[in-house]
């Protein structure tokens, strides 16, 4: 994992639509009108509220900036996925002891999942078994 740092869930949001809308604008990367617009088309968020997350997460690691004439471009350094994975193995070391095992029961246990979702997690592991037998 490339950056261990905490995200604030201001900070998540914003990154949210720095994935949303990454790849989708310009081969330099995004703006912050880029990100206002995916997140906020109804100004729910003030464009400078925007500014200002986008540069603390660059601050912290999560993005790069590049000026090309008076415009800034942004692009993650972390994905979706890597920061799903981060989170993930926070999750499970500060309230399941470190136990993904902890973590799947509590899932069953609890209600949480639905049978379809129950059903989906069973074939899943049902697979993973096949594979590795060979």
């Amino acid at each position: 994992m490339k950056n261990q740092k905490k995200l604030a869930a201001s900070e998540r949001e914003i990154m949210e639509g720095v994935w949303r809308c990454n790849g989708e604008t310009s081969p330099y990367g995004i703006t912050v009108r880029n990100v206002h617009d995916q997140l906020y088309p109804n100004g729910e968020k003030a464009y400078t509220t925007v500014q200002t997350v986008m540069n603390i997460l660059m601050e912290k690691g999560f993005l790069t900036r590049k000026k090309i004439g008076m415009v800034n471009f942004y692009t993650p350094t972390v994905s979706r996925e890597e920061m799903a994975q981060q989170e993930t193995h926070t999750l499970v070391s500060r309230a399941f002891g470190g136990s993904f095992v902890a973590l799947a029961n509590y899932l069953v246990d609890s209600g949480s999942l639905s049978e379809k979702e129950l059903t989906v997690l069973k074939d899943m592991i049902d697979a993973k078994e096949r594979k590795r037998k060979g």
